[in-house]
């Protein structure tokens, strides 16, 4: 095993080929992920390859002889899946959503994936491609998050875009986002869209997130034709280029909830559990939940039983938004009260009626652990 320090991670070809052009003779410690080094062959040749890692690396016969044979090991890609399972960057809805507007949603990467996705598993192989891919969009969810603070953004991805709760969501993404914070949401449509259409114009005029819920109020949903849905979204990103929508984490296990396009970063995985645990842990500005059904509610005590059993400073703050909705229609607030009685997290939760009241709370929590928004 390597001392801490002396892994060199390389992700790039222009990464591989400033290494080479320093003077760099031996490959001991390097990790290279997701690189075509198809014309690298005699720069490989000259370097001594014991002790590298090669994942998913696109190489010539010749490469491939010369660095096993030296010491490397190289864990080929895999063939006939649509994934990349050694990538290493999150995803964006333009990579997605690639193919839309000429051949519908079903051409798309996201669909195409969640088509392979649903076939039986009948072969080991895809379940160590899932797994993998996984595996690598955690660390590059880590990679982009790095001095970020993230307030999570939870609530039903059934919510319609004409609905007056839509709004709400946005403007809380946006308040959000003002306030120097980095939104991520479940990264489907409803409420996890709203919120990341508020982030994505935060720096936009005041007046850019009203046009642009009567813009996409037009397609209120999903359904029935997702194609629909996500032209008008990306309509709104042409109106308005260059925002930043914050995260989103999708999941291809629900793939009736296509991912919203708003979202800036992208980190979608095939295992909802570890999907559902990422957004959670990565939350670490504390969350807020909208009206939701199952989902949310299962989200609401995952986050709980992680705060029930945290160390003091690692308590996250929860808010719940809708008074008659937690206490009456889904009354998980007299239970998460309970939970909290006596108990460090008891502080860090609150029930609120709008998303005002989250803004003013989310902040308050900041203030009182001693954290500045933006």
């Amino acid at each position: 095993m390597y001392r801490r320090g002396r892994v060199v991670e390389i992700e790039s070809l222009e990464r591989f080929d400033a290494l080479v052009a320093a003077g760099a003779r031996r490959m001991r410690g390097w990790r290279l992920q997701g690189i075509d080094l198809r014309g690298r062959t005699g720069a490989l040749a000259g370097l001594d390859p014991a002790g590298a890692l090669l994942l998913g690396c696109r190489l010539e016969e010749a490469a491939v002889a010369v660095l096993r044979a030296g010491g490397a090991v190289l864990f080929p890609t895999v063939p006939d899946v649509p994934v990349d399972a050694y990538r290493s960057q999150l995803y964006t809805a333009g990579e997605l959503y690639a193919g839309l507007v000429d051949g519908g949603y079903e051409a798309t990467l996201d669909a195409q994936v969640y088509a392979w996705s649903q076939r039986p598993v009948g072969d080991a192989g895809d379940t160590v491609v899932r797994v993998l891919h996984d595996a690598v969009i955690e660390r590059a969810l880590d990679d982009v998050l790095v001095g970020r603070r993230v307030v999570g953004v939870m609530g039903g991805h059934g919510l319609a875009r004409d609905d007056a709760r839509y709004g709400e969501a946005a403007m809380l993404g946006r308040g959000l986002a003002r306030a120097g914070l980095t939104v991520g949401t479940g990264g489907g449509p409803g409420a996890m869209e709203a919120a990341n259409l508020g982030s994505y114009l935060a720096a936009a005029d005041d007046d850019a997130l009203p046009a642009a819920l009567t813009q996409l109020a037009e397609v209120p949903s999903f359904r029935p034709a997702v194609a629909r849905w996500a032209e008008a979204a990306l309509d709104v990103i042409a109106r308005w280029p260059g925002g930043d929508g914050g995260l989103g984490v999708p999941t291809w296990f629900y793939g009736h909830e296509p991912p919203n396009v708003f979202a800036s970063a992208i980190a979608k995985y095939f295992q909802n559990a570890v999907r559902e645990a990422t957004l959670l842990q990565r939350a670490n500005g504390g969350i807020v939940f909208l009206p939701g059904a199952a989902g949310t509610v299962q989200e609401v005590f995952q986050d709980a039983c992680e705060n029930f059993y945290a160390d003091i400073p690692t308590v996250a703050p929860m808010v719940l938004v809708g008074v008659e909705y937690w206490t009456e229609r889904l009354p998980a607030w007299p239970l998460l009260r309970a939970l909290a009685a006596g108990r460090p997290m008891e502080k860090m939760v609150a029930l609120v009626e709008t998303v005002d009241d989250a803004l003013a709370v989310v902040g308050a929590f900041s203030v009182a652990a001693g954290r500045e928004l933006g």
